[in-house]
């Protein structure tokens, strides 16, 4: 369906889902950081949906917007990390690994609000097309861009957030060496996104996850 729409027209209806995407998913880390006893986001005031607080230039604004000038079919980015200390949890590795769990499961709970959005566009239909289609392809990329996200971040390479939920069940010293990998964890998924890798291993997995969630929606 996004292939119907012009570059500016497309542009405007990823801008919003991609930004909270990332913002939101960053504030959920440090909103669960906070429940099990670690403040510091909250005294940084990185707890807020402002998108303004989280940006990071390359991550939120030009990786994506390349991604989608370039038609890849294929956007992610990502905001500014929200400070963790893990020294403030009262089990550190268990703790940090529900911490990091957070960010993907935010992504999860927004695919649904954004599925619902664009169920309302499909009920609404053709009958004023200028308010129904606006929710259906902006609830399609909503959806769209949080289960990439939600799928990436759940991928065990350090620092994204999956690396952090198996560092919590690895043995301590099995985990410290598998955490020395995260010098090079950018490097890597940038080599697995370059050779196209990336989109084999998320391929199928995307393509479940969007047919169920599109069905939410009454696209299918």
């Amino acid at each position: 369906m996004m292939n119907e729409l012009s570059m500016i027209q497309r542009i405007a209806v990823w801008i919003l889902p991609v930004i909270f995407a990332i913002t939101v998913h960053e504030v959920a880390h440090g909103w669960v950081a906070k429940k099990y006893g670690d403040n510091t986001a909250a005294m940084q005031g990185r707890l807020t949906i402002n998108p303004i607080k989280h940006i990071d230039w390359l991550g939120t604004i030009i990786i994506p917007g390349l991604l989608l000038l370039t038609g890849t079919g294929f956007i992610f980015g990502w905001a500014k990390p929200v400070p963790v200390d893990a020294r403030n949890f009262k089990k550190p590795r268990h703790d940090m690994a529900i911490v990091a769990l957070a960010g993907p499961v935010s992504n999860v709970l927004m695919a649904i609000a954004w599925a619902l959005l664009a169920r309302i566009g499909v009920t609404i239909g053709a009958n004023a097309e200028n308010i129904s289609l606006p929710l259906i392809y902006t609830g399609i990329a909503g959806i769209s861009i949080n289960l990439v996200l939600a799928l990436i971040n759940l991928l065990p390479i350090p620092p994204l957030d999956g690396s952090r939920v198996l560092t919590g069940i690895l043995p301590s010293r099995l985990a410290w060496q598998y955490n020395q990998l995260e010098r090079y964890g950018f490097i890597i998924l940038l080599i697995l996104l370059y050779t196209k890798i990336l989109n084999t291993i998320l391929a199928y997995p995307m393509y479940f996850a969007q047919n169920l969630f599109f069905s939410l929606a009454g696209i299918n």
